[in-house]
């Protein structure tokens, strides 16, 4: 048992194509991308900025 060689690995392939499809494993391929591509956007999104956090709110007085 040295692992998966080249050929198992051929054969997985070309039986997952034929139990799905090409055009079900692209749309699912497109669809994995945009997922991990909206993720990274919003953990990139999720760290503050150092300019919004470290201004003051501005101090409004009442003036009657």
């Amino acid at each position: 048992m040295a692992g998966i060689s080249i050929t198992k690995l051929l054969i997985i392939g070309a039986l997952i194509v034929l139990l799905f499809g090409t055009n079900k494993l692209r749309t699912l391929g497109s669809d994995l991308g945009a997922a991990i591509k909206g993720f990274k956007k919003a953990m990139d999104n999720d760290t503050p900025s150092t300019d919004a956090t470290n201004e003051a709110a501005p101090q409004v007085e009442n003036k009657k």
